[in-house]
């Protein structure tokens, strides 16, 4: 079997890790605002963030900029 090239490998590395990030903070969300099918829904489907992103930002409400200042304050606590 033939591997994938480099940009196809950096491609899937990129969407993996866009889906993760939004899928744990739209599952986080839904749980803080006890959104309880939200979170399972968030959780078993896997959207590549469309869900997720549809969630925080419509459903919550959350605005751009609260969602960049969580992932800021998230990226700086990680160590």
């Amino acid at each position: 079997m033939d591997q994938l090239p480099l940009s196809a490998n950096i491609l899937i590395l990129i969407l993996l890790l866009w889906s993760i990030a939004w899928k744990i903070y739209g599952a986080w969300t839904a749980a803080k605002h006890d959104h309880k099918k939200w979170f399972v829904a968030i959780i078993i489907l896997n959207t590549v963030g469309i869900l997720e992103i549809f969630y925080v930002l419509r459903v919550a409400k959350k605005s751009w900029a609260e969602v960049k200042g969580d992932f800021k304050e998230a990226w700086k606590s990680r160590g």
